[in-house]
């Protein structure tokens, strides 16, 4: 396959994938708003979702001071914003329509359906009107075009392309979003146990909406059978290769499509994968705790990103 067109497929399902994991992290701090809490623990996620997201500066450019409703039209609606949904979705179809013939023509027809309803709905107001109801249409056209692919796709290097695209996107994103909602928190729920007895309740729907944000609520109840903890909300989404969108998944997936993709060039960036793999493979989550949560999240984003740079320099357009 010519490096160019795999350049297309991967991003096209990176840029797919990273809208919808955009919506599901505003849609999480957009629903854990409407929850009883301080200000300051509000605005702390707020902050933290452009830090991690590393859109604090142009943000802070662009608005001053951050303010939920801001943030969500930054990173829905603001085109100068790289990892906006309104980019994301346009680089996803712009891709796409790049490399037309490959893709079969349901696979097609729905990058370009959803950019098209998605403008409607922007310049309609739908947004402003029902943020939580917009971010789950983001998330049902991702659910859609993965569908599709999986579904008319040959199961050739185009599609493997794609998948790798899509985990690798999807692990950075789940790290994004677990870094989040546990760092904002980390004092509240890992530190002082004073007032644990008032926050009890606050706790499991906090935790119920993060775990709803992946879909993982229906998951954590049947692995678990227990009340909704942090420390297993943690394992759930980095060490339990059962929930779709954990770490550990995501990487199981990248291996397997570098195997079939693997050339002369890319034994590094095959070894590292599956280094990493293999590491949350034998995992514990009480010492991924104890060593702290958001350094060991920092490393396994840095780790993904020269995965990213090796998959492009083995077989992608030298960037």
């Amino acid at each position: 396959m010519l490096s160019r067109t795999a350049d297309h497929l991967y991003w096209m399902a990176r840029y797919t994938e990273r809208a919808e994991n955009t919506a599901r992290m505003l849609d999480v701090n957009y629903q854990t708003s409407l929850l009883p809490q301080s200000a300051e623990v509000a605005q702390v996620g707020w902050q933290g979702l452009l830090a991690i997201s590393e859109l604090t500066y142009p943000y802070r450019e662009l608005y001053g001071d951050v303010e939920p409703s801001k943030v969500m039209e930054f990173m829905v609606k603001v085109e100068s914003n790289p990892s906006s949904i309104i980019s994301c979705l346009r680089a996803a179809r712009e891709n796409a329509r790049a490399v037309r013939g490959a893709l079969t023509t349901e696979v097609w027809e729905t990058q370009n359906q959803t950019w098209l309803e998605m403008m409607q709905k922007l310049s309609s107001g739908e947004f402003e009107h029902d943020p939580g109801q917009f971010f789950e249409w983001v998330k049902y056209r991702s659910h859609l075009s993965r569908g599709v692919t999986v579904g008319t796709m040959q199961i050739d290097e185009s599609l493997r392309f794609m998948r790798l695209g899509t985990f690798l996107e999807r692990a950075d994103n789940t790290a994004r979003l677990v870094d989040v909602k546990f760092n904002a928190q980390q004092n509240e729920f890992f530190g002082s146990s004073v007032g644990a007895a008032k926050e009890q309740d606050n706790d499991f729907y906090h935790w119920s909406a993060v775990l709803r944000s992946v879909s993982g609520f229906e998951i954590y109840r049947k692995v678990y059978r227990d009340v909704i903890t942090p420390e297993r909300v943690a394992e759930l989404l980095i060490l339990r290769s059962d929930m779709p969108r954990s770490l550990r998944a995501c990487m199981n997936e990248v291996v397997s499509n570098l195997e079939v993709l693997a050339n002369d060039h890319s034994a590094q960036t095959s070894r590292r994968a599956g280094k990493l793999k293999s590491e949350l493979q034998y995992g514990v989550i009480t010492e991924i705790l104890a060593n702290g949560l958001h350094a060991f999240l920092t490393q396994f984003l840095d780790r993904v990103n020269e995965l990213g740079a090796g998959i492009s320099r083995d077989f992608l357009i030298p960037s």
